[in-house]
């Protein structure tokens, strides 16, 4: 086991080597600059400001001053928010995206899996039915309409909620944001469930253990779901990643001071060493979550061995 540990480990280093390279060229040569504004800067301006942030240097000779600094765990300073670095940034933003992720992703996971076992139970019955329609609407419907929507009812119109912001952070603040964005990753976590226990209670060694007068409890729990939930864990990486560096659109929405409101101004703005901040961050994310499944499926199934 500690040889694979440390095996994913190495990979991980050419994967995020690959990321930072591709991430880098495509912001260069993505038309305009962090400096091109409706007003034009006057030339020398520009040819002064640019001097400043390296960036009249060749394009090779910026991807080798960047890789050396990020090594180093310098990400540079941000072109937009020219009072602080990338680090100071990240440090403000991110436990606020983490604080809101991770609710999300324990009622996405927790909600999802009920609901997907609840509806394999209950094959073809009312209860499947509609337990099927809301994850569909769950993933049909963005989070750019399910967020507003949610506001206007329950701010709005009923004022039981606040309709955006931090405030304090307590729980008034949290429920909104949190729901809107753990409702598109709830809805895949029950339709996967629900696919996988279906299949997993129809294999031979289920049908020759109700046989034999196992109870349905035992049944279940201890070995239909457990079978069931590796599609699950397989999704769990990328949701959590996407869960816990910050949703774009819901932050943006309810005022969240969190990473994705920074992504997508610095994406408007070309603030490169932002945006790439950003990238490797998520980048991180998924290979230490990938990393987790791989171990989880260890334990979930005997057959898998990383000897």
């Amino acid at each position: 086991m500690l040889r694979f540990i440390l095996r994913r480990f190495a990979s991980a280093v050419p994967t995020l080597f690959l990321v930072i390279t591709i991430s880098f060229f495509l912001m260069r040569f993505a038309p305009g600059g962090p400096f091109n504004m409706e007003r034009p800067l006057p030339p020398q301006i520009l040819e002064n400001m640019n001097r400043a942030y390296h960036l009249d240097e060749p394009l090779w000779q910026q991807y080798l001053r960047y890789m050396v600094n990020v090594v180093q765990g310098d990400f540079g300073p941000s072109y937009i928010y020219r009072d602080f670095t990338i680090l100071e940034l990240m440090k403000q933003s991110l436990p606020y995206s983490l604080t809101l992720g991770s609710f999300a992703l324990l009622i996405a996971v927790g909600g999802g899996l009920t609901m997907g076992t609840i509806a394999a139970l209950r094959q073809n019955s009312i209860i499947d039915v509609l337990v099927m329609s809301v994850a569909n609407i769950g993933i049909t419907v963005p989070n750019f309409v399910v967020g507003p929507v949610l506001a206007l009812i329950f701010a709005v119109m009923l004022g039981w909620l606040p309709g955006g912001g931090w405030g304090d952070g307590s729980p008034r603040f949290l429920v909104l944001p949190m729901i809107a964005l753990a409702l598109p990753e709830m809805a895949v976590f029950a339709r996967l469930m629900r696919g996988s226990m279906l299949e997993s209670l129809r294999t031979d060694h289920i049908r020759t253990a109700r046989a034999y007068g196992l109870p349905s409890r035992v049944l279940v729990f201890a070995h239909a779901m457990r079978a069931g939930l590796l599609p699950c864990i397989t999704y769990l990486a990328p949701a959590a990643a996407q869960l816990l560096t910050g949703s774009a659109v819901v932050e943006t929405i309810f005022g969240i001071p969190g990473v994705g409101r920074y992504f997508v101004t610095g994406a408007l703005n070309r603030d490169y060493t932002l945006v790439m901040a950003t990238v490797v961050l998520v980048s991180v994310f998924i290979i230490v979550f990938n990393l987790a499944v791989d171990l989880i499926y260890a334990l979930l199934d005997p057959r898998v061995r990383y000897d």
